[in-house]
């Protein structure tokens, strides 16, 4: 029996039945705590989904939810590659204060226990919080036996539940976590992980590419689980192995679970998908859902997972006291790793959108991702142009709760819930874009600053522009979206103002105005 039917028997699917429906609205008398469920979609670009202009495949339940809500055409995450942008979305806190950057599969927690963050702060106005899916931002304090109680970990930074996907879907180890254990695992078949050398008897895609689904660079091309490569060397834990099809079904299980446990208190739920990095190896119910081939399908396999997640927030009778947040952790990427035929099938479709760059890159696609706020009856829908951030999540959402922050806390969020709501247009005035540079923006103004060092080996066969220069970089998005036209030699003033103004921001502890404290 594999570990998919274990989950599903263990009641990790739950049936949205008439029976257990509510026989009244859960949340009467709660309008001042609405229930809040992130989506946070990983590697999805502004041009990947429908009402964003996406061509290759189609996305009904992210268009219908839009419809509904508010959808924004200015909003970023805060750096456009995984484990920055979640640092400082779930810290308020920009990720280049902490040097956090990509980890490892096996790096500590990135989050130091008690930190301030988002999950705790609603923690203490009354939340219980979760979060199912993705995670890569490290677990435990350096070294991790698999095989015992894995911490410190979300439990401590926030959360009440935790249903993991340990770091990517590209390194081990290929299983789940269930609050600090390893979901199914044998102990008479222990995991063992190694990122340094080969360990136990798993081959690997240079070994054994008969065994591939398709084939993989260098870098992914370790241990074969499920007739995919990955990065990094395991050995045991064959009974807690995922199959990379079934993980949609199964993460989305949990989150069933966990919505139908807490329909009566309110709630956070961070639902961190997977999709649609890579490998990617959507259900076969999804083949040929695009044109695109498999990053296609994987979309149309993520706008299920939203429909499913919607038609379950219904029957529970949580809809119109329930806040739904879908966004992306940073911009799209084609080829990153895997021989899956992205590239060549992509067709007219534009991830990006009409702007330069994706993911690792300065450029605008790097950061500005697909954002819609859906909260029916209480945000008018319609289209936003305000500049917003992810980190600023974490004090608009304190200040819906009417929470205080402490002076240490957020220290780069702000308190925008009215731009969030769609009531307020201009958003912010000034952010920081991070990559593998720092860029701000002010208002229309994108200024972006030269790089010295050279760019990472691993990254230079990546069809992505980095944005990576030794010269500075100003460009007028108003007249220039796709940031082809360089005004810094032009307007060296403007240039130099705001160089000014990113190094006052990198060098000050934190950037949320006195007001807000």
């Amino acid at each position: 029996m594999n570990l998919f039917l274990k989950i599903v028997l263990a009641g990790g699917l739950v049936s949205c039945s008439q029976s257990e429906k509510p026989t009244e609205n859960a949340q009467t008398g709660r309008a001042n705590k609405p229930n809040i469920i992130l989506v946070y979609v990983d590697d999805l670009g502004y041009g990947d989904v429908g009402c964003y202009g996406a061509t290759g495949v189609k996305t009904p339940n992210v268009d219908a939810l839009a419809a509904s809500g508010v959808r924004f055409t200015d909003a970023h995450c805060t750096a456009a590659t995984c484990t920055p942008s979640r640092f400082s979305m779930l810290t308020g806190s920009y990720a280049f204060r902490n040097n956090a950057a990509i980890l490892p599969g096996d790096a500590p927690l990135l989050i130091k226990p008690g930190t301030a963050t988002l999950p705790g702060m609603l923690q203490k106005a009354g939340y219980t919080t979760g979060v199912v899916g993705k995670w890569h931002l490290g677990l435990g304090n350096g070294f991790i036996d698999w095989n015992q109680e894995i911490k410190p970990g979300p439990l401590e930074v926030g959360f009440s539940y935790s249903f993991l996907v340990p770091a990517t879907l590209d390194r081990v180890p290929t299983v789940f976590v269930e609050n600090r254990r390893v979901v199914g695992l044998d102990p008479q078949d222990p995991i063992r992980v190694d990122y340094t050398q080969k360990i136990g008897d798993y081959p690997t895609g240079l070994e054994a590419p008969e065994r591939l689904k398709y084939t993989a660079d260098a870098q992914h091309s370790n241990t074969v689980i499920n007739g995919i490569s990955r990065i990094g060397y395991m050995a045991g834990g064959k009974a807690a192995l995922w199959k990379d099809e079934d993980i949609a079904d199964v993460l989305l299980g949990k989150v069933k679970t966990f919505l139908t446990a807490n329909r009566a208190k309110p709630f956070f739920l961070y639902f961190s998908f997977t999709d649609i990095h890579v490998p990617r190896a959507p259900n076969a119910r999804f083949t040929n859902k695009s044109t695109m081939g498999l990053r296609g399908d994987a979309i149309a396999q993520m706008d299920w997972s939203v429909g499913e997640l919607l038609k379950t927030v219904k029957a529970l009778g949580l809809a119109e006291n329930t806040i739904i947040i879908f966004t992306s952790d940073n911009g799209p990427v084609l080829d990153d790793g895997y021989d899956d035929q992205a590239v060549q099938r992509l067709g007219a479709h534009q991830p990006g959108g009409p702007f330069r760059g994706g993911k690792y890159s300065a450029y605008e696609a790097g950061t500005r991702v697909p954002t819609i706020l859906y909260w029916p009856g209480k945000v008018k829908p319609g289209i936003s142009r305000a500049l917003l951030n992810q980190v600023d999540l974490y004090a608009s959402l304190a200040g819906l709760t009417k929470q205080r922050l402490g002076a240490a806390d957020a220290p780069d969020s702000y308190d925008l819930l009215p731009a969030w709501l769609g009531q307020d247009s201009t958003g912010r005035t000034a952010m920081v874009e991070e990559s593998f540079t720092l860029a701000l923006r002010e208002k229309n103004w994108k200024y972006i600053a030269p790089q010295s060092k050279p760019t990472p080996e691993w990254l230079k066969n990546k069809t992505i522009e980095t944005g990576l220069k030794t010269a500075p970089q100003l460009y007028d998005l108003s007249a220039d979206v796709a940031e082809r036209q360089n005004l810094a030699a032009k307007n060296p003033a403007q240039a130099k103002r705001m160089a000014a103004a990113l190094t006052k921001i990198t060098n000050n502890g934190q950037s949320r105005p006195p007001s807000q404290l």
